[in-house]
């Protein structure tokens, strides 16, 4: 199958898509739209768009970040859900998915950095591409907001700071406010380009520093995401 990310910042890259994909063969094209790379006029031959995430909200207009487009990423968000394509938004990217529903994004009630336990709901325990979940995994985060809900979504996880970690928003639709892809090589970008942020929230229950974000253990994670996509796309292929 062939795979296009979305890439909105070079320290907020697919991480360990990147690296599932490669290992299962699928062909990728990249929109780095920091880099100005545009984004797909065609959606034909995309069986699966995966938006990355990014400092920007939705609502970040180009005046203020030329690089990115949010009404054009939302657009072509709505080409995928119309067409009954397969889309993946992780942190920012589940944002603009829960906006093409037109479901607004909001504020978390906490600021999430570093590796944090999510609790599967009822859904989630029912939904076959998480049955190889712990009902609380450990898994990163890196975030302020959070996605919008639609009425007929489906919550599949959430955290102590954030109500909102894994939404179903279709059969192969999925937010994820969550970074199940940090790889340590991700993780210190992030903490390069992070310094201050780091620095100024570092009472914070749920922020980690540098140090501990170091420390943490990235492969359990990446491995129970290499499942869920497995499953993910095995169910796709047969439709």
């Amino acid at each position: 199958m062939h795979i296009q990310f979305i890439i909105h910042e070079v320290f907020e890259g697919p991480g360990a898509f990147l690296t599932w994909a490669k290992m299962r063969g699928h062909s990728i094209g990249y929109s780095r739209v920091y880099q100005g790379e545009p984004l797909p006029i065609s959606i034909e031959n995309i069986d699966l768009l995966i938006v990355m995430g990014g400092p920007q909200s939705p609502s970040t207009t180009v005046e203020l970040c030329p690089h990115f487009d949010g009404a054009a990423e939302i657009a072509l968000i709505k080409k995928f859900i119309d067409s009954e394509k397969a889309v993946i938004g992780v942190c920012l990217g589940s944002q603009l998915i829960g906006e093409a529903y037109g479901a607004k994004c909001e504020k978390s009630p906490e600021k999430e950095i570093g590796c944090f336990p999510i609790t599967l709901t009822e859904a989630g325990r029912d939904n076959k591409f998480f049955s190889h979940f712990d009902d609380v995994s450990l898994v990163g985060h890196w975030h302020n907001d959070m996605p919008g809900l639609t009425k007929n979504c489906q919550l599949i996880a959430y955290s102590e700071g954030c109500p909102r970690q894994i939404v179903q928003y279709d059969t192969f639709i999925y937010g994820f406010q969550c970074h199940m892809e940090f790889t340590h090589e991700l993780v210190e970008l992030l903490i390069e380009h992070s310094e201050i942020e780091l620095q100024k929230n570092k009472d914070r229950q749920y922020v980690q520093q540098a140090n501990e974000l170091r420390q943490n253990d990235y492969t359990t994670m990446n491995h129970n995401l290499f499942m869920f996509l497995d499953k993910f796309t095995a169910e796709y292929l047969q439709n």
